[in-house]
């Protein structure tokens, strides 16, 4: 089983099989296009996903449900294609396709990117950054306080 090396979580084991591609890479990351998410059960809903091109790239996101349970995913035909995704239906969160929001923290508090979801295939672990243009969805959504503090 391979390993590596990284700046939050000490050295990591995963199964070659669970590597997330980004083909086309990340907004600002292009170079960046293996992760594995990591899942903390202290953490949930959390997924912090760990780059294994860089081992001080990590993004904290959320399943994009646990935000907004009524969100309503749409993609192009180009993000589709990047992701191995079928164009014949719209993909469905939790059966065809894992949909996270990256986390930023700001003074204000923190805020998740419904806006621009990671969309990851469930079958192949190919996925993509799809912006949904003329959405609803903001980039800055607040996040609701949670219950009770996840770090301590």
């Amino acid at each position: 089983m391979p390993s590596f090396d990284t700046k939050s979580f000490g050295r990591i084991a995963f199964e070659t099989r669970d590597t997330i591609e980004f083909p086309r890479g990340l907004p600002g990351f292009e170079d960046r296009r293996r992760f594995v998410a990591i899942r903390q059960e202290r953490a949930r809903p959390l997924v912090f996903l760990q780059s294994l091109e860089d081992p001080g790239l990590c993004f904290i996101t959320a399943p994009v449900l646990a935000v907004d349970p009524r969100f309503r995913l749409k993609m192009s035909e180009e993000d589709r294609e990047a992701a191995d995704l079928s164009s014949v239906r719209r993909p469905r969160i939790g059966k065809d396709v894992w949909a996270l929001g990256v986390i930023s923290v700001r003074e204000t508090g923190p805020t998740v990117n419904l806006l621009a979801p990671l969309v990851i295939n469930l079958r192949s672990l190919r996925a993509v950054q799809a912006v949904m243009r003329d959405s609803a969805y903001s980039h800055r959504h607040a996040l609701p306080e949670p219950a009770e503090a996840v770090c301590s």
